[in-house]
């Protein structure tokens, strides 16, 4: 893609990709300009949606204030705005003087329509609009079938995006751009006049140095070297909550302080059972941004139009009861309470948690799947979308409706000693291990030899998973017949 207006500035506008290093619309933009302004917009469109205090919110300030030192050190500087993208990318464009606006490919529904509008506006100035593929290794129709189709199932699709990665031809997709040999075109403005506060954008502060997340470019490179010293053991620890056993990157890889083609690349050198069960995960990544790519419907829909005709209940008193961790189910209780207190859920629990929550509660995927957007710090669209259908046995390649988790079995598995119990929900610390997955089969003495009298300090299970079991099949029987 080339620039419309080489002789002119060019203005390079971040969203989901907030470094310098290894970044494609900077990249591009530095190479082709000879002074190149950076923005970033407080989008007013995504953030009146959202309370007041909130992680992500935090998280991109302090990413943002620590991205405009680094700009500083290299002769630019960071313009801040606060409103609507759709007015202030093309306001900002003009008064620049700018001929091309660059930016890195979102592809949410919701950006997209964003991009178009703001790429149309600007066209009407003779202004550029280029965007770029940053958050994906492969994008849109780069990984189809031999039909030219798009995949549905994650399998087929790893082993095409295997092919085309390694292909020498393609290797570019895992090499890092190479910003650093251009930076000195950056400039700085006096419409850079440093970054907001979280009061003067209409929010406040949250928990996030309390709950140990370090923001910006400095947090995620701490995390990657932390990761990849023990990689090797990711596949066998990654489902067991109770370990330190899995990357904790999903907030970088959601904001983009950190590159995906460094983490894929790397993934890729080092080899190993535990670093390629890693990079799966990526392509994970990539696997639903091309479902939502082709198959916009599947938000808000069934990916499979037959489950569309489900019967799910509608028990708010349920519903509030999982929010809360207050189910009698002490791991799904636990991973509840994890999100609530830290923004974050265990992937394993993510499944679990949402099994339970259409399986066993029978209720809609779609009120728990909001519940863990408005939640999650690393909330990312196609993933918690994808991710949910999976759990609800309506997505693509998702769980079979008849295989249905049961959560006193997966206690057991993967928290046998309970100490992810035991964090997250203290009024169980003294159960003894026996009765620690299944607190409501203590004994009477027992409980109160541990000081849990169940019903009055914890909850009996609100559902039995028989029988919620057998409700489930008969709700899938009746919309698959």
């Amino acid at each position: 893609m080339q620039t419309q207006h080489p002789e002119k500035p060019a203005l390079v506008w971040l969203r989901r990709d907030l470094r310098l290093d290894d970044q494609a619309a900077l990249y591009y933009a530095l190479k082709q300009h000879e002074r190149v302004y950076v923005t970033f917009v407080f989008d007013r469109d995504i953030l009146d949606k959202l309370p007041r205090q909130d992680r992500r919110v935090e998280f991109i300030r302090e990413s943002l204030v620590e991205l405009d030192e680094i700009l500083h050190e290299h002769g630019g500087a960071l313009i801040v705005r606060h409103g609507s993208s759709r007015e202030h990318i093309p306001a900002l464009a003009r008064e620049l003087d700018v001929g091309d606006v660059y930016c890195n490919r979102d592809y949410e529904p919701s950006a997209v329509l964003r991009d178009r509008d703001v790429a149309e506006t600007l066209a009407k100035a003779q202004i550029g609009f280029l965007s770029y593929k940053d958050q994906a290794i492969f994008e849109q129709d780069e990984v189809l079938t031999q039909m030219g189709k798009p995949f549905t199932v994650f399998t087929p699709y790893k082993n095409a995006w295997y092919k085309k990665a390694t292909l020498a031809e393609t290797d570019f997709f895992v090499r890092p751009y190479p910003v650093t040999r251009y930076l000195q075109h950056l400039a700085t403005s006096p419409l850079a006049t440093g970054i907001p506060t979280l009061a003067e954008i209409g929010f406040e502060p949250s928990d996030l140095t309390k709950i140990g997340i370090v923001p910006g470019v400095s947090g995620a490179r701490a995390r990657i070297e932390d990761f990849f010293t023990r990689i090797d053991h990711y596949k066998v620890a990654r489902d067991f909550p109770a370990i330190k056993g899995v990357s904790y990157l999903s907030v970088h890889l959601r904001f983009g302080t950190l590159s995906l083609r460094e983490l894929a690349g790397r993934a890729w050198r080092e080899g190993g059972e535990g670093a390629l069960g890693w990079l799966n995960e990526l392509i994970w990544r990539d696997f639903y941004f091309a479902i939502l790519h082709h198959f916009p419907h599947a938000i808000g829909h069934a990916f499979k139009p037959a489950f569309e005709a489900i019967a799910w209940d509608d028990n708010p008193a349920w519903h509030a009861a999982w929010c809360s961790g207050h189910t009698g189910y002490p791991l799904v209780d636990a991973a509840q309470r994890q999100l609530a207190q830290t923004g974050w859920m265990h992937n394993r629990l993510r499944m679990m948690s949402a099994s339970f929550y259409t399986k066993d509660l029978g209720l809609d995927w779609r009120q728990g799947e909001a519940w863990f957007a408005e939640l999650l710090l690393d909330f990312d669209l196609s993933a918690n979308n994808g991710g949910w259908q999976w759990s609800s046995s309506t997505g693509c390649d998702a769980q079979p409706w008849f295989r249905i988790f049961n959560p006193v079995t997966q206690s057991e598995r993967f928290d046998p000693q309970g100490k992810f119990i035991r964090r997250y929900v203290p009024e169980l610390a003294n159960v003894p291990d026996k009765y620690i997955h299944a607190p409501w089969t203590m004994p009477a003495d027992t409980q109160a030899n541990c000081g849990v009298l169940i019903g009055r300090d914890y909850p009996a299970p609100i559902v039995d998973h028989a029988e919620a079991r057998q409700r489930t099949l008969e709700r899938f029987k009746l919309a698959t017949s």
